[in-house]
């Protein structure tokens, strides 16, 4: 098949999306399927990109929007781009966003005649703090417009029950199936955290808790923080990365108690190694869907201590590769201190790699060929109306 992507965020971006993004390509790429992506331009892409298809785009508009600071907003092209760009002999288009991405999906679908699959990706109302409007007015706007887009694709998936119950909330009654992101567990079985840890101080035998992720208010941070600080007052020993970046990290900074380091991002090709080097994954955040760092911690081994939220109840099965508390800095202390009670942490970590198998990248491609297979065969069954 000739597949189009259409996404408003790609490598070398640091997010879920474009992570999830590349690897789909990958993993259909090596199914023998032709994958163009197209993306806005990013500032740090570096040479020639294959089957990579870059359009204009905006980091002063990203700026006013609240976007993330490696997160540039594209820009609808011109008819004279899109004359270049090859999308007359596409046989499916793949969104994963209901704006600008997601309408140029629609348009194009008029070209080739070829369907549009959705995946809702994001809690939306968890983000509207990031706007330039007051939330109230942002909800408004926002659901009605959601729910219209997933009426006017052909397919309809979500990572996790939390997008599924989203989209209900938003008034789109339609099937929606769901579809969780893939992880190359290739790459985290191989990987060592040795030099990670000895990159930041931290001895083999020193118990480790790790966050890796987007540094926000939406993370919950400083609950985070304390509920760290109180698991170490009852071991003294324990060290805490958090790892990423993002506009709460200054404030992260000044409440880290002793014991936490603040490493910045990391590049994608290292993050194995950062999570092989971790005993336990902690998040405090209530918000999140199905985050691949969740997923990608789980593939290293590193049991999650996770404050109750959609992707922790579709992800931890509590006992097995986890446990999920409160959002409340005493529960995750608890959970923490649970987690890594050393007559307890070896079959968390074993639990924790093989629930990550389901996830797996050949699995999770040749699943998504069936959903573009299938989409294809059933034809453009839904009415487009004009943009």
């Amino acid at each position: 098949m000739r597949i189009g992507i259409v996404t408003a965020t790609y490598l070398p971006s640091r997010n879920g999306v474009a992570t999830s993004t590349a690897l789909y390509a990958r993993g259909l790429r090596e199914r023998g399927h032709e994958v163009r992506i197209f993306a806005p331009r990013h500032p740090q892409a570096r040479g020639h990109e294959e089957g990579v298809y870059r359009l204009n785009s905006s980091f002063a508009g990203a700026r006013t929007l609240g976007a993330p600071a490696d997160y540039p907003v594209m820009l609808a092209p011109g008819p004279l781009l899109t004359s270049r760009l090859p999308l007359r002999d596409l046989d499916v288009l793949h969104t994963m966003h209901p704006f600008l991405a997601g309408r140029l999906a629609l348009r194009w679908s008029r070209f080739s005649g070829a369907p549009v699959v959705f995946t809702a990706h994001t809690q939306y109302d968890q983000y509207l703090h990031y706007a330039p409007m007051p939330r109230r007015v942002g909800r408004a706007m926002l659901r009605p417009h959601v729910a219209a887009f997933a009426r006017r694709v052909d397919t309809v998936l979500a990572p996790g029950r939390a997008m599924v119950e989203m989209l209900r909330d938003y008034g789109f009654g339609g099937e929606v199936e769901l579809f969780p992101n893939p992880v190359d567990l290739a790459s985290f079985r191989e990987a060592r955290g040795e030099e990670f840890r000895a990159e930041y101080g931290v001895p083999g035998d020193v118990p480790l808790v790790m966050y890796l992720g987007r540094l926000a208010a939406e993370k919950n941070l400083e609950v985070m923080l304390r509920a760290f600080a109180q698991a170490q007052a009852s071991r003294p020993e324990l060290r805490l990365l958090v790892v990423g970046d993002g506009p709460g990290r200054a404030a992260a900074q000044a409440a880290a108690p002793p014991g936490v380091t603040l490493t910045g991002p990391v590049s994608y090709a290292r993050v194995p190694e950062a999570l092989a080097a971790a005993d336990a994954f902690i998040t405090a955040s209530t918000s999140e869907v199905l985050p691949m760092s969740m997923i990608e911690a789980l593939a290293a081994g590193a049991p999650l201590v996770a404050a109750q939220s959609p992707a922790a109840l579709d992800l931890v099965q509590p006992g097995v590769n986890g446990l999920v508390t409160d959002a409340a800095p005493d529960a995750l202390a608890a959970g923490l201190l649970g987690v890594l009670r050393p007559d307890r942490l070896p079959a968390l970590q074993a639990g924790a790699r093989a629930s990550a198998a389901q996830y797996d990248l050949p699995t999770r491609a040749a699943a998504l060929e069936e959903v573009y297979s299938r989409t294809v065969a059933q034809g453009r069954t839904r009415s487009r109306f004009s943009l």
